[in-house]
């Protein structure tokens, strides 16, 4: 019997086609039903429903109930930095299921990883705060710097307000697209809600997507000069 966790099992449910699909839609960060994941994996609603079940038998996924209404969400965001680097690697490979089109464009430059922001804006976020010692790694730990939180505060972005402390603060999350590391953690996830509140960015409907307003883009790259 070999030592160590059983990654077989895991491997094998998310790499079903079915399922891949259905993990993918979750990394918009939406709760979705089981008719919306039926749609988006190809499938009818029994056999998304039999996947469904599986999938939140290994906690690759979470249920949420409302009302007489089922939702489903990602089980956790430690799902979502693995498929994420699943991503980059198939990438890497040439596992690719389109052409490269204006989507595909627009997905590298910015989209949501299941809570923060990724693509290229993401890394330059990261590279910007690890460059002006915003961001330290210590000890294996990615910590958020005496400077790092004066810049968060001058950005307008209260770090008492963020989400309980059951996930880090900060979190490297490799990204697929560019293969370098983009911010996840409580503050990634924070980053990218104030900067839809401020009107830097408007999630696409239905997809990963993030669309960066003229200003957005301005006040950004202000932000997070290139060091």
């Amino acid at each position: 019997m070999k030592d160590g966790p059983d990654i077989a099992q895991i491997a094998a449910l998310i790499g079903d086609p079915a399922r891949a699909n259905i993990l993918t839609a979750l990394m918009s960060g939406r709760a979705l039903t089981a008719s919306e994941l039926a749609s988006e994996a190809g499938v009818t609603l029994q056999t998304a429903s039999s996947h469904l079940s599986k999938l939140e038998n290994a906690t690759l996924i979470r249920v949420r109930k409302q009302g007489r209404h089922k939702y489903f969400t990602l089980g956790s965001e430690d799902v979502a930095h693995v498929l994420e680097a699943l991503m980059g690697l198939a990438a890497g490979a040439g596992q690719l299921r389109t052409r490269p089109g204006p989507r595909d464009r627009a997905m590298r430059h910015a989209r949501v990883c299941y809570n923060h922001l990724a693509g290229a804006m993401g890394t330059r976020m990261y590279d910007s705060l690890m460059a002006r010692d915003c961001l330290r790694h210590e000890d294996d730990m990615l910590l958020l710097t005496t400077s790092g939180q004066e810049f968060v505060t001058q950005l307008g972005l209260d770090l008492e307000t963020l989400p309980s402390p059951r996930t880090a603060l900060c979190r490297d999350c490799l990204d697929w697209s560019d293969r370098r590391s983009h911010l996840a953690g409580r503050l990634g996830r924070g980053l990218l809600a104030h900067f839809e509140t401020l009107g830097w960015l408007r999630r696409v409907p239905g997809s990963r997507i993030i669309e960066v307003s003229g200003e957005g883009q301005t006040s950004f790259d202000r932000a997070f000069p290139v060091v």
